[in-house]
């Protein structure tokens, strides 16, 4: 434990500027609070406060939010009141340590409820000073550096929330540092074999990515001779939970990951980036479609950089950054930059601040009409992993939204009327619907009507952005449209959810009259009379809807696996048909009809699972196809165990493999040649441009087996020109 003299002239290491007296005397109130307090290492608890007010040092903040991370907890962990933080310091610092403090009095149904409660507060303090998240991904960050002492269970809780929630919020605010730090612990807490086995192979080619960086820099360097420009370039490894992503998304191993590296290089002013991007593209060729311009339309963190993907000299994409040395600061510390000293004064910019916070805002907007905390919750996971789309305006201006998006997210953008009266759009000047999804470049035109009857409740099904389903909500209830059946459908499924029983399960329940529901729900304004005069109306819908539900499932449940089977028998007694998958059906059922499932089309070597039909024997899936992974409760006794029989020579099963490529002259040639080469049969090419000078061709090939599979994989991926090959 660093004593108080060694933890100052930290701070003054990193920042001379500081006042130490200042944030000595809130030290010194911080070890008098935490005095006899323990953390679960068996350390002095004061060594939490001190290590987040160094990882705020670290990140350029000013004394107010270094002091407001050493008191973070005294005022949750200890007797000391808001009022004395006021008297001792100022009004500042008790806003930024009330902004941060749980809200540990108020007792909640469950854990998701806490959660969603203790979010929007937070969200609210962040909307007076954003200083407060500042605050808490700090804690996060050094609370996950110490994991490792709590229980297995508190490890994983935490790390899935620190996934969904804090990193995403770190990403929001521009903070990559911590972003990135905050990642790859979860991952090794949630993955711990995965990350384990990850970290052991980049390690061991550690040797072979900087000898390939330090030839690329010297590259660069070599070409940027006669330029005379100031700049500084460097190499960087992706980090680990980066590339584990990667892999599961795009379905690959390691060595078929070769933008593992990228190449930074930092210069003085924007035009110096435009023409280092002409010197990078003399040396190497760059790939179709994998070129960002997020200097000319910055992220919505307002992360600014020209990121290209070139082929280098062994034939292997990797990245190039180009920034100015601003953007940089920028891109490290996010919206923590503007509290960056300079020459002794904050660096702190309230336009541009604003610039950055307009999400929160928005955030803050929509959070209020949610009052379900699972809805809550899973709508600010939604907004916060949202990457951007940016399109324009018929005048040219940049408008940036959700991925996603659609002409009805754009109108809204544009102004509230515009989105209630839309009722079309032209995208690059072609009509389309207003649920038409909006692609990078796109020039939109929203079509307008004063006729138009306004928004319905299934523009909220249509929007995508948080800021456009708001506005639509809004104007339902002016309307009256909509509101009645929301608050009768938020007073039943309350009831429900106390009853132990999810809302959507029972209202799924076909017994149920629909008319009776819409019914039930319209009239809540009865219910809701009901209900302050001590009426058992709503009890008595709610305990209605549970036992037709409950009857329902329980008589799913009675249909036994063996009656399911016999009802098949009795029509599917018919031999195998000539196209003998392969697959035998375990506990003797080989009599019946066997077929796999064209929508995930398994091939040996994959993991299957058996579905009983009603009528046409088993259809056999892989057990990660999404009609099997939803398979709804009642439906689950008609699972049945299936395994492969050994390989026969000669057999071959349909598999879609889906190719991303630049559109060059001769790829299908190619393509056609790799799969002749391995006496692979091209049942089927389907290919269509992605708008971006790049196409997505589908495959479907006749394979043998996942090997199979993965070896033509890896071949097309070797292709001139190719940039992703994955299954599906």
């Amino acid at each position: 434990m660093q004593s108080k003299k060694e933890f100052l002239n930290t701070l003054l290491s990193i920042n001379s500027n500081y006042d130490v007296d200042l944030i000595g005397r809130a030290l010194d109130k911080a070890m008098e609070l935490h005095t006899g307090q323990m953390r679960k290492s068996g350390e002095p608890y004061i060594i939490h406060p001190m290590s987040v007010a160094v990882i705020l040092a670290q990140l350029g903040m000013d004394e107010a939010t270094i002091i407001g991370g050493l008191l973070h907890d005294v005022v949750e962990d200890t007797d000391y009141t808001r009022e004395e933080l006021v008297n001792d310091f100022n009004e500042e610092i008790a806003l930024l340590v009330d902004g941060v403090t749980k809200l540990g009095a108020i007792k909640f149904d469950n854990k998701e409820e806490a959660q969603a409660e203790n979010l929007r507060k937070m969200f609210l303090a962040m909307s007076k000073d954003i200083r407060v998240l500042i605050i808490k991904l700090a804690d996060r960050l050094h609370n996950m550096r110490t994991l490792q002492f709590m229980t297995p269970e508190k490890r994983k809780e935490k790390a899935q929330e620190t996934l969904d929630i804090y990193a995403p919020l770190a990403s929001r605010l521009g903070i990559y540092t911590i972003k990135f730090e905050l990642e790859d612990i979860a991952l090794m807490y949630l993955k711990p074999d995965e990350y384990t086995q990850l970290s052991k192979e980049i390690t061991a080619k550690k040797n072979q990515r900087e000898e390939f960086i330090n030839q690329t820099m010297d590259e660069i360097k070599d070409a940027m001779k006669d330029m005379n420009l100031k700049y500084d370039i460097t190499g960087r490894s992706k980090h680990i939970y980066s590339i584990y992503k990667k892999m599961k998304l795009q379905d690959k191993q390691l060595d078929e990951i070769f933008d593992l590296t990228a190449i930074r290089i930092i210069v003085e002013t924007v035009r110096d980036c435009y023409a280092v991007l002409g010197i990078v593209h003399t040396i190497w060729k760059p790939i179709p479609g994998r070129f960002k311009d997020y200097i000319a339309m910055p992220k919505a963190n307002m992360y600014q950089s020209l990121h290209t993907t070139v082929l280098g000299d062994n034939g292997e994409p990797f990245e190039i950054q180009i920034r100015t040395y601003e953007m940089h600061r920028v891109a490290e510390y996010g919206i923590a930059a503007h509290w960056k000293y300079k020459e002794g004064k904050s660096g702190k910019n309230s336009n541009s601040e604003d610039m950055k916070l307009a999400w929160l805002r928005q955030t803050l907007e929509w959070q209020q009409e949610l009052n379900d905390p699972k809805e809550f919750l899973d709508t600010l996971k939604m907004d916060l992993f949202s990457t951007q789309v940016f399109v324009f305006t018929p005048k040219g201006e940049v408008i940036d939204l959700p991925s996603g998006s659609t002409p009805l997210d754009f109108a809204y953008k544009i102004h509230t009327d515009v989105g209630s009266h839309c009722v079309g759009a032209k995208v690059n000047g072609k009509m389309v619907t207003i649920d038409h999804a909006l692609q990078n470049g796109d020039i939109v035109e929203i079509v307008t009507s004063s006729n138009s009857s306004g928004p319905s409740v299934d523009w909220l099904k249509i929007a995508k952005s948080s800021s456009a389903r708001n506005k639509i909500r809004q104007w339902l209830k002016r309307e009256n449209k909509g509101d009645d059946v929301a608050k009768g459908k938020d007073v039943l499924d309350k009831s429900i959810r106390k009853k132990g029983l999810d809302p959507q399960l029972v209202a799924k329940s076909g017994s149920i009259n629909k008319a009776v529901k819409e019914f039930l729900y319209s009239n809540s304004d009865e219910l809701y009379t009901q209900i302050s005069r001590g009426g058992t109306v709503l009890s008595k819908v709610a305990n209605f809807l549970i036992k037709l539900h409950t009857d329902e499932v329980n008589a799913k449940k009675d249909e036994s696996k063996e009656e399911v089977i016999e009802s098949i028998n009795k029509v599917d007694k018919r031999p195998r048909k000539n196209d003998d998958p392969g697959i035998t059906v375990k506990g003797g059922l080989d009599n019946l009809m066997i077929r796999t499932a064209r929508c995930c089309n398994p091939v040996p070597g994959d993991k299957i699972i058996g579905f009983i039909t009603k009528g046409r024997g088993i259809s056999v899936h892989r057990t990660d196809c999404p009609n099997i992974i939803s398979l709804p409760d009642e439906e689950t006794s008609r699972l049945i165990e299936v395994e492969w029989e050994d390989m026969k020579p000669g057999k071959s099963y349909d598999v879609d493999i889906t190719v991303i490529t630049g559109d060059r002259k001769g790829i299908f040639s190619d393509i056609s040649r790799a799969c002749e080469d391995m006496d692979i049969h091209i049942a089927g090419v389907n290919a269509k441009p992605r708008g971006d000078d790049t196409l997505k061709i589908t495959l479907t090939l006749s394979i043998a087996s996942t090997q199979h599979m993965q070896k033509i994989q890896r071949i097309l991926r070797n292709l001139q020109g190719i940039i992703s090959v994955y299954r599906g």
